[in-house]
């Protein structure tokens, strides 16, 4: 019995439950200044989400597009890239893409059983080309008279 008997310099306060002067088990005090948690009015975009862009190969199903995503991985021992494809289910609520079309992967959360990501059209790559093109006229009959007047 007097081996479960700490001495009171070695008693410890989370023994007794008296931890700082309060109860760890009571409810928290109302005089405690403690923040106040509010819901966040609207959900903001997480910027660590997956986003992935692929080509649309199957459309067939009622707002839902399969799209395959190409990636290049390293082989582990012989350092080489190559391609690795992997499809997805993705939810197309309007119908919209067709076979063939470049779409970009949004993830969300789960539609169905397959489908966690929503499908959304790709942004448009720049080019290093002018966007307006100057059109060049040639008049042909210039060169015909050119042609006549070199052979006389």
């Amino acid at each position: 019995m007097w081996l479960l008997q700490l001495p009171p310099k070695l008693s410890t306060p989370f023994l007794t439950g008296h931890a700082h002067g309060s109860n760890l088990l009571s409810k928290p005090n109302s005089s405690v200044a403690r923040p106040q948690w509010a819901p966040p009015c609207s959900v903001p975009q997480i910027k660590a989400m997956k986003t992935m862009q692929g080509k649309v190969v199957c459309s067939s199903s009622d707002k839902t597009v399969a799209v395959e995503v190409v990636r290049v991985a390293v082989h582990p021992k012989y350092k080489r890239r190559f391609r690795k494809k992997k499809k997805y289910q993705a939810h197309d609520p309007d119908n919209q893409f067709k076979v063939g079309d470049i779409v970009q992967l949004q993830k969300t959360r789960p539609i169905s059983k397959t489908k966690t990501f929503l499908a959304l059209p790709a942004p448009q790559r720049r080019s290093n080309e002018p966007s307006q093109r100057e059109e060049v006229f040639i008049d042909f009959e210039s060169f015909e008279s050119f042609g006549s007047q070199s052979q006389s």
